[in-house]
């Protein structure tokens, strides 16, 4: 009997992988010279009720990636065999230029950087806001919309959803009363013209991965004039204080890796998360803190020119 349950097991396991998906590419907006495009992954299913949707921003310090990038498409297509709805998008990379004419310095960062994630996270409201658009066609549940994203990605989804807790002007470009029933940050961070963080009200529950020993995007806070860049450790500190519902998955002595392998080593935790937290909507405080035994020290204590130099400066 127990071999007959595993072997049911591993097949059932093997049939969910082998599961062919459909793929279907759309445009939501054109911006000037740039034409952005969506993926949109689904499962077939006879299943009519309404699926959640999960959108994925890719990283890439705002100047190179993309929405079809390899090792994305297994995550992708992963929670679409789960029953999500999930979309890759598009956003303008507006970094590229300043770094391939290597105009791009420490004096001019702060600018260039706040600018960047400006259209970035405009164009995560424009792609969000054509899905809501076409929920009923596609059979989403508009109200359970995540926004999940990888490194520049991550902080993307981090300040789009700063912004809806904040009501600033660029969220006229959702549907009224929206918010995102999550967000999955893969080592994210926020970038702000101010001392300390200030959220009007509460956010949806978020899941923060990052690495202390980040140096492309800052684990806890930097400071550069009046900017701050506020990484994961800072967040859900402020989250624990507020009580608001989050998950902090920490690794010692880690570096910018954990922008990416959460997609491939960490399922169970994003499964748990997205079943309890937004599904369920359970109002969890919750916190991880791995140390890797075979990872040597690294260095903790970065200043802003350290991530420009490893991010921008070639």
């Amino acid at each position: 009997m127990k071999r007959f349950l595993l072997f049911a097991a591993l097949f059932a396991a093997f049939f969910a992988s082998a599961q062919k998906l459909d793929k279907e590419t759309f445009v939501y907006a054109v911006k000037g010279a740039d034409t952005l495009r969506l993926d949109r992954y689904t499962s077939p299913s006879p299943d009519s009720r309404m699926s959640p949707c999960l959108i994925f921003a890719f990283g890439g310090g705002f100047f190179t990636g993309g929405r079809d990038e390899s090792h994305y498409v297994p995550y992708l297509e992963y929670y679409a065999r789960q029953g999500w709805t999930v979309v890759s998008i598009d956003y303008r990379r507006d970094l590229k230029t300043a770094v391939e004419r290597q105009t791009l310095t420490t004096e001019n960062f702060a600018p260039a950087l706040a600018r960047a994630i400006d259209l970035a996270v405009e164009d995560l409201y424009d792609a969000t806001a054509y899905v809501c658009a076409h929920a009923a066609e596609w059979h989403i549940d508009p109200t359970l919309i995540v926004a999940s994203g990888s490194s520049a990605g991550a902080i993307t989804a981090l300040t789009g959803e700063y912004g809806i807790c904040n009501d600033r002007p660029q969220t006229r470009r959702l549907p009224a009363g929206f918010n995102y029933a999550g967000v999955i940050a893969f080592a994210g961070a926020i970038f702000e013209p101010c001392e300390e963080l200030n959220w009007v009200r509460n956010p949806a529950p978020i899941l923060l991965f990052h690495g202390d020993a980040d140096r492309n995007v800052p684990y806890d806070v930097v400071r550069h004039g009046s900017n701050g860049f506020f990484g994961s450790k800072y967040i859900a500190r402020q989250l624990t204080e507020r009580r608001a519902p989050h998950w902090f998955y920490s690794a010692a002595n880690t570096d910018h890796s954990l922008a990416g392998r959460p997609l491939f080593e960490n399922r169970r935790e994003i499964d748990t998360f997205l079943e309890k937290m937004v599904l369920g909507r359970q109002p969890l405080l919750l916190e991880t803190c791995v140390t890797p035994l075979d990872a040597p020290a690294q260095p903790k204590e970065f200043v802003m020119e350290d991530y420009v130099r490893a991010n921008f400066i070639r």
